[in-house]
């Protein structure tokens, strides 16, 4: 094996170092490492090209507070009408009139919900966001394999676009709640799409700031939104959902020409050939030494024979067993935080976790692929149970006045660790199941920081800092 730190780009005194030695010390990960060392403006633009999915993403999230508000109204006869202090629902159709004059400025105006229940004028919203949850779990179980990273993106911007517009063709609150459902639906993971494309397309010197740069899109479209909005408050609430689908449209053809697909998945796939033009066009001035590098990687069917065995399983079932798993940590949990403390059930159940993990590469090692896939979904189901007695645990922790910040930090940290799962799921093309290694000795490594928070079992919640130390002093001295 060949040193890992050696040069990727040999210099003209070292012309004279053997071919066959040379392939050995390439490795895919040194080759984009330094091809694309230097984040240029090529990389710069494929950023901002898939960061702006985000832009429309946050559009369609925050469009229902402008389309589905209450709109103001204004009496026609005084006489039986004052605006102070009637109820336009017992008052007679005739006796106002929406502002403006326009029935159809909002949802509520249009379909009749003047009158309904709170319940019912929220459903469009309640179910844009369970479309989102629902997309979360079925769309995690479609492997990309055969799409790629930037398809994914495409079809959940497109999706999510060509939904947007069939809204404005909504007749009643039944069809447009559908079409939100739909909308929330196909939307769902446009986010982490979008995350793990930019973070495999760039250098890990870059990755940190590169990462930033869709989020920045996100706020950007919230924001434009407000000014869109306020152009076309005079107008139906259907143009707004047009005047914000139609250009997602037309980007999506701008991301589907210029767009260029995630050399790390292409390389997983065995088109080296394919994922060195990527690096090309991102990299041009180390076009010529990338051009000779495709015949002196080593074939993916080669050097898969003389590694030990993966875990031979079919990608369908593995992620319907995992997902099969979650379903017992439900009941599960609950028993556990009544009956033991929130340290030493986190605390035990990362040690299972970790261990598990690792029992899975070691077994995968020894060609005992069954017993190895038995124990990574032993590692998932105890990766969900931690899910279920840290987010209790984080509630319990914060007091009220930033209680909701710590539990945003809670659901940040989860996303980002789905956004390094495919990273370290990459390091496994060279040494098969490691990354199940590397997911259990996180897992136990980071568990034992429970060591050092204060046992919540028991306690009421907080409202202030102020409380919440004195409590947590308490809870000290008592142990003391």
């Amino acid at each position: 094996m060949a040193d890992q730190s050696e040069p990727l780009l040999l210099s003209a005194d070292d012309s004279d170092v053997d071919h066959k030695t040379r392939p050995e010390a390439l490795t895919f990960d040194n080759i984009v490492e330094q091809s694309l060392s230097d984040f240029g403006f090529w990389q710069l633009f494929q950023v901002i090209l898939v960061g702006v999915a985000l832009f429309f993403d946050a559009q369609q999230i925050f469009i229902t507070v402008y389309t589905d508000a209450y709109p103001t109204w204004h009496c026609l006869n005084h006489t039986i009408c004052d605006h102070s202090t009637s109820d336009i629902c017992r008052l007679p159709r005739s006796a106002w009139e929406w502002d403006g004059g326009s029935k159809d400025k909002t949802v509520i105006s249009d379909f009749g919900l003047e009158c309904s229940s709170s319940l019912l004028r929220g459903m469009p919203t309640s179910a844009f966001y369970i479309g989102g949850i629902v997309g979360g779990f079925v769309l995690a179980l479609i492997p990309d394999d055969s799409l790629g990273r930037k398809k994914l993106v495409l079809f959940s911007t497109f999706a999510m676009s060509i939904t947007s517009i069939s809204v404005i063709f909504s007749t009643n609150v039944w069809i447009y709640t559908t079409l939100k459902f739909i909308i929330g639906f196909s939307r769902s993971q446009t986010w982490s799409y979008a995350l793990v494309l930019i973070s495999e397309r760039v250098s890990t010197r870059w990755r940190p700031r590169a990462t930033m740069i869709p989020f920045t899109f996100f706020v950007l479209g919230f924001m434009s939104l407000s000014g869109i909005a306020f152009l076309a408050q005079h107008s139906s609430w259907r143009f707004l959902y047009l005047y914000t689908a139609v250009p997602a449209i037309f980007y999506c053809i701008f991301l589907y020409i210029f767009a260029l697909e995630s050399p790390r998945w292409l390389h997983m796939q065995g088109n080296d050939e394919e994922a060195i033009n990527v690096l090309k066009s991102m990299s041009s001035k180390n076009k010529p030494y990338l051009e000779s590098l495709v015949s002196q990687l080593p074939p993916e069917q080669e050097t898969s024979e003389e590694l030990p065995r993966d875990i031979d399983v079919n990608i369908y079932l593995s992620e319907t067993l995992n997902a099969v798993v979650e379903l017992p940590t439900f009941i599960i949990t609950p028993i556990i935080l009544e009956r033991f403390n929130r340290r030493s059930s986190v605390l035990v159940n990362t040690l299972l976790g970790g261990a598990s993990g690792v029992l899975c590469f070691v077994l995968s090692l020894l060609g005992k692929t069954g017993i190895a896939f038995a124990f990574e979904l032993a590692t998932f189901f105890c990766a969900r149970i931690g899910f279920n007695l840290m987010a209790v645990y984080m509630v319990e922790m914060f007091p009220t006045c930033v209680r909701s910040s710590a539990t945003m930090m809670f659901r940040q940290a989860l996303v980002v660790g789905g956004a390094c799962c495919p990273l370290i799921a990459s390091i496994g093309r060279d040494l098969p199941s490691v990354s199940f290694a590397i997911f259990g000795v996180a897992m136990s490594g980071f568990g034992l920081f429970v060591l050092v928070l204060p046992e919540t079992k028991g306690s009421s919640l907080c409202n202030t800092m102020e409380e919440q130390e004195k409590r947590d002093q308490t809870i000290n001295t008592s142990h003391c």
